[in-house]
């Protein structure tokens, strides 16, 4: 502990002895400090305090107190503010009623202290009740309470007090904004989610000359980056003169968290090129996380590297996305290795990994990470059970998903939302319970909304039911009309039922109402670069060796009995052009690449970015066969892990 200046300017050499319970503050204390004097007390509670020893210094309290000593208004504040990081109610309870007893309640810093005090301890309307006690508040007393209602989740309250905090500015020279209050405000912004309120804090700080704060401006970045706003994210952090480690980790876990992996690497290159800022924990799971969603299998391996290197494989949250990234490179079974490796688990990575097998296909081991996560007493939260449910739909187990759906309630507390009734919803459909999965629906004690509808859709195509396709399209359109996937997929159970002119009328629709689907791409990662292939693709400069190969893949395909499922192309198309239009897919190109810039029996990983059609999940089956090759596709729903013929979801997706 380290004893400041002023302390030692109020001691004696008085030998007297203290209840405190750090030996060496001990000897200090009853060697130098003058017992009897409240100002060495209160610099002693007051070091203790600054120092984090939060427990000592309400033994110190405690003591002066013994000693029948009469505090003053000093003495009160940090011995409250002790209490609040102990989390301690009972002791700031008992140190609310001495200052009442001494007098010092209404004082502005004592008064300010307890309404922090009685926040931080989940005793919101404690501290309404004591704000609204104080006769004449500065700016320390608003941010307490601000800050407190921020804490207890009441961002809305947080922010009505803040108007009354701008109007009560103009007539009180003691209240005046300071940085402190501005980031509890912007960390209010950051819970609603408010774009406008967020810009209006934003005009009020530039105004007052706050902008150049490294501390607003780092809560500024959070609360555009809740609201979405990635480009006045990125404003804020190109203006900010100067940045830190939270800085830097922001813009980077920001990208990450929307699915900008190679601008989340811009950001770090050059957070490197800056000497004095070095990566921490953070900046490694925020790389993972971009690694996650680009599926760059290579680069999460030199970062998994440098997790190692950095002694970070014990760190809980860098492990757990360590976990996901692998899940979703491909790589499940490295992931279970890391999973393995973890000396302590909390309910995020035992989640991850459960999650990670069901987008596997791979039901039977999540189903095992689960029960073992429960004989470990490690509680289920939401969304492990959406883990759970998804790994079961897709595998199809409806027993043990239809047990757990209909338990996970009474026996976890966890009540079914709508990420568990989409993937029930799925799961039944998928099944063939189309009639139950519509009577589920109706049954729902919360609106269904589009990822209920979306999934029972999905269920109809897998089973060519268009009555029931109707039924959830028009529910569909109603919710989410400018989505073009439900109105392409609609049309696919149009065409496989050979209603022609329904497809024709759905692609007039989506013209009228100016839909275009997005343009489907596939991206192959080969010796850690990865090349993007769209359908048709003549940009990439081994274009025409990819087709000469596909069309020597081709006639190999037909001799093992390869027919193109030309089902859902276009009718006003002749044959021959269907099969074309099937043949330069872009998976398909992006497998014949991977393949012929690899070295016999690699493995070749696909990411897809939207559903993988029936003739391709046709294809690569047959390609793993005839070139004996494993290829995994990632595509917008699963893994496919293709071997021998066969695939892991058991033609079930």
């Amino acid at each position: 502990m380290k004893i400041s200046k002023s302390s030692f300017c109020l001691v004696s050499r008085h030998q007297y002895s203290v209840t405190v319970n750090n030996p060496n503050l001990t000897t200090w204390f009853n060697k130098y400090v003058d017992k009897n004097d409240v100002a060495s007390w209160n610099s002693v509670i007051a070091d203790l305090a600054r120092s984090g020893d939060s427990l000592e210094a309400l033994r110190a309290f405690s003591s002066m107190r013994k000693l029948s000593l009469r505090p003053n208004r000093s003495s009160f504040p940090c011995a409250i503010k002790s209490c609040s990081a102990l989390l301690d109610l009972h002791s700031g309870e008992q140190a609310h009623q001495q200052a009442l007893v001494f007098g010092f309640a209404s004082d502005l810093f004592v008064s300010s202290a307890l309404i922090d005090m009685y926040s931080r301890c989940g005793r919101l309307t404690d501290a309404w009740k004591l704000f609204d006690t104080i006769p004449y508040r500065n700016v320390v007393s608003w941010t307490s309470m601000i800050t407190g209602c921020v804490q207890n989740d009441a961002a809305c309250q947080a922010l009505s007090l803040f108007k009354e905090l701008l109007i009560e500015e103009i007539d009180n020279e003691d209240v005046s904004l300071d940085p402190v209050v501005l980031v509890s405000v912007l960390s209010a912004c950051s819970r609603v989610s408010s774009k406008g309120l967020a810009q209006s804090v934003h005009g009020l700080v530039v105004k007052r000359g706050f902008d150049g704060d490294l501390w607003v401006g780092n809560t500024l970045m959070d609360a555009y980056a809740k609201c979405g706003e990635l480009g006045l994210v990125r404003k804020v952090f190109d203006g900010m003169s100067q940045k830190d480690l939270v800085s830097w980790n922001s813009m980077i876990a920001t990208y990450a968290q929307s699915g900008l992996s190679s601008e989340a690497w811009q950001v770090f290159y050059g957070m490197t090129k800056d000497g004095d800022i070095r990566y921490n924990a953070v900046t490694l799971s925020a790389l993972l996380l971009a690694c996650a969603h680009a599926g760059p299998l290579l680069v999460g391996k030199s970062i998994h590297d440098q997790v190692l290197k950095k002694g970070l494989e014990e760190n809980v949250i860098v492990s757990t996305s360590t976990i996901d990234m692998y899940c979703k490179c491909g790589r499940v079974d490295l992931a279970r290795k890391a999973f393995d490796c973890m000396k302590e688990k909390n309910v995020r990575t035992w989640t991850a990994m459960i999650a990670g097998y069901g987008m596997h296909g791979r039901a039977k081991e999540a189903l095992e990470v689960f029960y073992k996560m429960i004989r470990e007493g490690v509680k289920p939260n939401y969304i492990t059970f959406v883990s759970l449910l998804n790994a079961c739909s897709h595998a199809g187990i409806l027993e043990e998903g239809w047990y757990w759906f209909n338990n996970m309630s009474h026996k976890y507390g966890v009540e079914p939302g709508i990420e568990h009734y989409g993937c029930m919803v799925d799961l039944l459909g998928r099944s063939g319970e189309l009639n139950k999965a519509y009577d589920l629906i109706k049954g729902m004690r919360i609106g269904p909304d589009c990822v209920v509808w979306g999934s029972f859709l999905g269920a109809c195509r897998v089973h060519k039911n268009v009555t029931f396709a109707e039924i959830s399209a028009r529910k569909l359109f109603e919710l989410d009309p400018h989505n073009c996937g439900y109105y392409i997929l609609l049309s696919n159970i149009y065409a496989d039922a050979g209603r022609w002119e329904d497809v024709e009328r759905m692609r007039i629709l989506m013209k009228n109402r100016g839909l275009v689907k997005p343009p489907g791409f596939s991206l192959v990662e080969l010796r850690g670069i990865v090349h993007l292939f769209l359908v048709g693709d003549r940009e990439h400069p081994q274009h025409e060796k990819i087709y000469e190969y596909l069309e020597n893949l081709t006639i190999k395909l037909q001799e093992v009995g390869y027919a193109p499922n030309i089902s859902s192309v276009l009718h006003d198309v002749d044959e021959e052009e269907k099969e074309m239009v099937l043949r330069v897919h872009s998976e398909k190109l992006a497998v014949a690449f991977g393949i012929m810039n690899s070295v016999p029996g690699a493995t070749i990983q696909i990411i897809k970015n939207l559903r993988v059609c029936a003739d391709c999940h046709t294809v690569i089956k047959l390609i793993s066969k005839v070139v004996d090759r494993e290829i995994v596709v990632r595509d917008s729903k699963r893994f496919h892990h293709f071997r021998d013929g066969l695939c892991s979801c058991g033609d079930y997706w």
